[in-house]
């Protein structure tokens, strides 16, 4: 038994780790900002702080063999500088933390955008390098925030990253609530045909590359060091995913378009709008998501395949029957009650 802590615990894919881990026989600690039933149900020590508290980090550390490192800011709009500290400051505090420590192992969950430079990704492997400009704050600073984690790898800490995308499944209380909402609004469209190929990673497959690389992680092994991207290695287009998603929820398929000059055209006036307005929320149509929706962006998965001994045990086809389930007992609304 080992004593773990998960950044993020209480989110999507902290929670689902947490719950693997503790179903392993493991301690587990968590950080993060609001207290979490779930996580206090299944025995999990929370530290409530956000990640860039240094202070906080390396207390909730002290005696960890290993971080999983999960937490971060995610989306498509905000400050660059709520982002900086939540993803490069909180992984710099994590850093620090293992160096104070001693802890041996940092597994680190970065994101594809990291290599995505706003053309296609078809099939790409690792070697893609990381593009001199980003859309949108999020990528731009996952990317510091991987490099300096793969830098720190050496004799005493051994470090990985993995590079999981559009996780999805039961469990979901940030994507596909907002989808379903917007769909039923009448308020989602794709940008373009919405024909682009995607790959995607279901909750349990995500979970499971994470634990394989925590088994597989020592300093001097083939994967430390190393960035991986990690998908369900199904791509499938963007607009039948969606409806894939939306059907599990008893919602209707998605067809409205919006032509991607006319959303190339429009993106940079809706920012400019809201950053002149001070509008809250975030805009319906931004540069960044324009580029999402409107490239390819699936990747080859056999170096996790290689040096993880990575399987997708999940498929497509089962994740979403499970999906189905689940929604089902909860209602299909759109706070599915799992999900975290």
């Amino acid at each position: 038994m080992s004593t773990v802590l998960v950044t993020g615990g209480s989110g999507f894919l902290g929670l689902a780790l947490c719950w693997a881990l503790r179903d392993r026989g493991h301690e587990v600690r968590s950080i993060q900002r609001s207290h979490s039933i779930a996580l206090e149900l299944i025995g999990v020590a929370q530290t409530l702080a956000p990640i860039d508290d240094a202070d906080a980090v390396a207390a909730a550390a002290a005696g960890c063999e290993v971080i999983f490192h999960v937490a971060a800011k995610a989306g498509a709009w905000g400050p660059r500088a709520e982002y900086e500290r939540a993803n490069v400051e909180g992984t710099r505090a994590v850093l620090q933390a293992c160096r104070e420590h001693g802890v041996s192992q940092l597994i680190h969950t970065s994101t594809p955008s990291v290599a995505h430079g706003g053309g296609d990704l078809a099939g790409v492997d690792e070697s893609a390098p990381y593009p001199e400009h980003y859309a949108a704050p999020y990528p731009a600073t996952k990317a510091i925030a991987e490099r300096e984690v793969l830098a720190a790898n050496g004799p005493q800490l051994a470090t990985v990253a993995l590079r999981p995308h559009l996780i999805w499944g039961p469990g979901d209380n940030h994507l596909l609530p907002r989808m379903i909402e917007r769909a039923r609004a009448g308020r989602l469209a794709f940008i373009g045909a919405g024909d682009k190929l995607i790959d995607v990673t279901y909750i349990d497959n995500a979970v499971e590359a994470h634990l394989r690389a925590w088994a597989h992680l020592w300093p001097g092994s083939s994967c430390a060091g190393r960035a991986y991207f990690i998908s369900d290695g199904q791509p499938i287009a963007l607009k039948a995913m969606v409806n894939h998603l939306l059907g599990c929820a008893g919602v209707a398929p998605v067809h409205r378009h919006v032509p991607l000059p006319l959303a190339r055209l429009l993106a940079p006036l809706v920012e400019f709008t809201w950053r002149s307005l001070r509008l809250r929320g975030e805009p319906m149509l931004t540069r960044f998501l324009v580029e999402q929706f409107s490239t390819a962006h699936w990747y080859d998965i056999s170096a996790a395949r290689r040096d993880l001994g990575y399987t997708a045990a999940v498929t497509l086809e089962q994740g979403l029957a499970r999906l189905t389930e689940q929604l089902a007992q909860a209602g299909a609304d759109t706070r599915p009650t799992a999900l975290g």
